[in-house]
């Protein structure tokens, strides 16, 4: 095989793979606009930030296997929360309840305002995406 078909032939499989691997999880309901997918992957090491507002979150009796909340905006201004768990468990229920108690405490400790929805990414313990949700209003 010569080096311009060999090159052609890796580049076609190189896309085939990333191809495979992409995904529709997030992807904006009709009429909401678009937003960027976010990683799929992320490092199993929080921002300081981060940490520090799970530590407050675990303190008032959260869930002891968050490590990990980030707190940011899409490009609208919703926010966009980032959370890395211990807990490998991703089951829906587990994740409802989860979700449930990490906006609580945001909106009612940290004043966030969730009145126009919010967008939520989990990490589990080996830094892959277990959930994403996309709960805008």
């Amino acid at each position: 095989m010569n080096p311009t078909t060999r090159l052609t032939a890796l580049a076609c499989l190189g896309s085939a793979a990333f191809l495979a691997g992409c995904t529709t999880v997030g992807a904006p309901s009709p009429g909401r606009s678009s937003v960027t997918p976010g990683p799929t992957i992320t490092s199993t090491v929080a921002p300081d930030a981060a940490v520090r507002v799970a530590a407050r979150y675990r303190k008032s009796g959260g869930e002891k296997d968050v490590y990990g909340i980030q707190r940011s905006s899409d490009p609208d201004g919703v926010p966009l929360l980032i959370v890395w768990t211990h807990d490998p468990d991703q089951d829906a229920e587990i994740f409802d309840d989860l979700k449930g108690s990490i906006t609580g405490y945001l909106e009612r400790e940290e004043g966030l305002s969730l009145r126009r929805g919010y967008l939520m990414d989990v990490f589990g313990p080996d830094g892959a995406l277990q959930h994403r949700l996309d709960a805008r209003q």
